[in-house]
């Protein structure tokens, strides 16, 4: 069964919430599963490796999911309106996988979360379609087909799925973020499923 690749970071579990909408999404898509990865954290000073399997969720990325994946969404929290570091470190390493064209033709999509409403969602999203675009990915949104992108009053973008966590960090989705994440999912698999995944 082909599998889209749900890959994230998540430091305080929002971003770590939307990943599980867009995968039911995915699911919801007659033959098509997400395959849920994570990325390491990343430290300026390393005094001890980080262990091959995180303590929980979901396991780390390996190259061969790239390469077995269908699509590909990607996820990750606002830094000062660009994704964070950790996502920015793996994706930085991905050099032979641009030559060798692993992504080219693969949907993708991307995710967000952050703490204010103006706290830069929409630049994150821009920004990380970049390296997605330079990896010869197609490029998806969420059309205003969808009629929770109009009325929401917390996360969703056209550009991509998002929530707003508020200062205390609450990585709880509101019903509106929650169904346009699984409205992306859905769309992800559905293209990957028509450009014959």
């Amino acid at each position: 069964m082909p599998e889209i690749l749900v890959l994230y970071y998540s430091r305080g579990g929002s971003v770590a919430g939307l990943a599980r909408q867009v995968a039911r999404g995915i699911g919801e898509v007659e033959g098509m599963a997400a395959r849920v990865r994570t990325v390491p954290p990343v430290a300026a000073v390393t005094q001890t490796a980080a262990p091959p399997v995180p303590d929980d969720g979901a396991p780390y990325v390996q190259a061969h999911d790239l390469v077995e994946c269908a699509g590909l969404a990607l996820g990750s929290p606002t830094r000062f309106g660009n994704m964070a570091a950790p996502l920015k470190h793996w994706l930085d390493g991905l050099g032979s996988e641009w030559a060798s064209g692993t992504l080219v033709g693969k949907p993708a999509a991307v995710f967000t979360s952050t703490a204010s409403m103006h706290g830069g969602q929409e630049s994150t999203l821009l920004t990380m379609m970049v390296p997605l675009l330079h990896h010869g990915c197609v490029l998806l949104g969420i059309p205003y087909t969808e009629p929770r992108l109009s009325t929401t009053h917390s996360g969703g973008t056209p550009y991509g799925a998002s929530h707003v966590a508020g200062t205390g960090d609450d990585p709880q989705l509101s019903d509106d973020e929650a169904q346009l994440a699984r409205a992306l999912g859905r769309r992800l698999a559905m293209t990957a499923a028509k450009l014959g995944a």
